[in-house]
């Protein structure tokens, strides 16, 4: 579908909304929406099956882009990609080839670059305790892995590469709010790496031209995001367990602070970096975060106050505390200015506003027939 066909077809899908005329994708302003609608392009979205992943998927499937998606479910789920379909429709769905494989194999990289225009790499291990018990496994997916899927891409012509960096690059450095010039040594494996992933990406614009854009997320969370595994990131893993009525885990004393980011905002910000037209904004890292800065005790304050909302009458009770965990910064908090004027990144939601969304989703998806 093209023009206006495409449009209306789209006014009907749930992630569309209309502004003054203009159509607006997922919480996206007119102009992204718009830039996104009129070009018809062929993408590449690694790590489909997971959080990320399946909302870039599901939105570039309705803006009808022609999506190609790889995932190996290492830590994705075919639910995921079942609930996109769900969501596009199978007319939407039909524009989408997925491959099940691993990036650690070159030639699985080499198959799902052929024909592509964009890549948004998202595929990793993540989880900082992970890469220390496990430093061996973290390296193959997040830096063979990477590598792989770098050199793919540049044997293929893509036009950009957009790649998943990770806040953990600051490392032990202090500074508050952090600006992307200035980090300290890696505090884990999974750090390791993807700072490795930066001067990779760095080396291949310079050698061989291959215009690539690091996003370095800030602690993202929202649907689809796994609650279960030793691994599970905070929001999901503790509203599992609130769910359940069993008390939250924090690890330390509750100040430790963070700079959470919701879904939306991260999607917003692959697209940018994939459609920005100006040569400055190549070849660089950018913060992805909301700009604001959350303890732990607030953030379940955060939590408690949603479910509540949501779900009247549910008991909540007071957070436990255990030790620090080993590879943790103490505090973080993004500086999002280079993003917003290179990029014209601005967050669409605020970590209550993404909360009140995420829990809404986890409701419905997690207990639908629990009782208050």
């Amino acid at each position: 579908m093209h023009g206006g066909r495409a449009v209306a077809a789209l006014a009907r899908r749930s992630r569309v909304a209309t502004l003054n005329g203009h159509t607006v994708l997922g919480g996206l302003d007119p102009g992204l929406a718009d830039r996104l609608l009129q070009g018809q392009q062929r993408w590449l979205v690694t790590g489909s099956a997971g959080f990320i992943g399946s909302n870039l998927l599901e939105l570039l499937l309705s803006a009808g882009q022609t999506v190609v998606s790889l995932d190996n479910f290492a830590t994705g789920h075919r639910r995921n990609l079942e609930l996109v379909r769900a969501s596009v429709g199978e007319d939407a769905w039909a524009r989408h080839r997925f491959v099940e494989g691993d990036i650690a194999d070159p030639a699985v990289c080499a198959g799902a670059c052929q024909g592509v225009d964009v890549v948004l790499h998202q595929a990793a291990l993540g989880s900082v305790p992970r890469s220390i018990n496990d430093p061996l496994a973290t390296h193959r997916a997040n830096a063979t892995g990477f590598l792989n899927i770098l050199v793919a891409a540049k044997d293929a012509g893509v036009r950009r590469f957009v790649y998943a960096a990770s806040s953990s690059t600051y490392g032990d450095s202090p500074a508050l709010p952090k600006v992307e010039p200035v980090i300290g040594r890696p505090l884990s494996p999974y750090a390791v790496t993807k700072y490795l992933n930066e001067l990779y990406a760095d080396v291949f614009g310079r050698c061989y031209g291959l215009a690539t854009i690091g996003l370095r997320y800030f602690n993202v969370f929202g649907p689809r995001q796994d609650p279960d595994g030793a691994y599970a990131a905070v929001v999901p893993r503790w509203t599992a367990a609130l769910l359940q009525r069993e008390p939250c885990v924090i690890n330390g004393d509750g100040e430790t602070s963070r700079d959470f980011c919701y879904v939306a905002n991260a999607v917003q910000a692959n697209l940018r970096a994939a459609l920005v037209e100006d040569e400055q904004a190549l070849g660089q890292v950018y913060n992805v975060a909301a700009g604001q800065r959350t303890t732990l005790l607030q953030l379940h304050e955060m939590l408690a106050s949603a479910l509540r909302a949501q779900r009247p009458g549910i008991t909540i009770d007071a957070p436990t505390f255990a030790d620090f965990r080993a590879g943790d910064v103490r505090h973080s908090l993004a500086d999002i200015g280079k993003a917003r004027q290179l990029l014209g990144y601005e967050p669409t939601h605020d970590v209550r506003q993404g909360m009140d969304e995420a829990v809404a989703w986890y409701l419905a998806h997690l207990t639908p027939e629990a009782p208050s």
